[in-house]
C-alpha cells in the first residue's frame, strides 16, 4: 500500500492547478483549499456567507470521498481577502461543525483564486 493516495470527486470542483483535491496518508485526510466553485467549476453567486456555505459544501464532498464527514475535521484553515466580513464567514461555519469544534486559523491575503472572498482547507483524521 502507498504511503498516500489521491482522494477525488466529481461532487466538487475539480483542482485548477497541480494539485489533487486531497490526499490520505494513514489516517489523516489532507483536504486542498476550497474557494467557492461549484462542481461544474463555475463560480457560485453570492457574498461572503453563500461562498462559504460554497466552500463547505465542497469541503464535504471532498471528505465524502474518503470516507468521512465534516465531522472527522480536526484543524481547518480559513482564508479571507477581507477579515471585516469575519463574523458572516463565522456564523456560517458555526452551522457545519459541532462541538469538540476544529481548531482553526483564520487569516487575511491579499487575493485568492478566482477572485474568491474566501478558501477554506482541512485536515481529517478516520476514526
Amino acid at each position: 500500500m502507498s504511503a498516500k493516495s489521491a482522494v477525488s470527486t466529481a461532487e466538487a470542483p475539480s483542482a485548477i492547478g497541480p494539485y489533487s483535491q486531497a490526499i490520505a496518508a494513514g489516517n489523516l485526510v489532507f483536504v486542498s483549499g476550497q474557494i467557492p466553485l461549484k462542481a461544474d467549476g463555475s463560480s457560485a453567486p453570492g457574498g461572503i456567507a453563500e461562498q462559504t456555505e460554497q466552500c463547505l459544501k465542497n469541503l464535504a464532498a471532498v471528505l465524502a470521498a474518503a470516507g468521512l464527514s465534516l465531522a472527522d475535521v480536526v484543524k481547518t484553515t480559513v482564508f479571507m481577502t477581507d477579515l471585516s466580513q469575519f463574523a458572516a464567514m463565522n456564523e456560517v461555519y458555526a452551522r457545519h461543525f459541532k462541538a469538540p469544534f476544529p481548531a482553526r486559523a483564520a487569516v487575511q491575503v491579499a487575493a485568492l483564486p478566482k477572485g474568491a472572498g474566501v478558501e477554506i482547507e482541512a485536515v481529517a483524521v478516520r476514526p
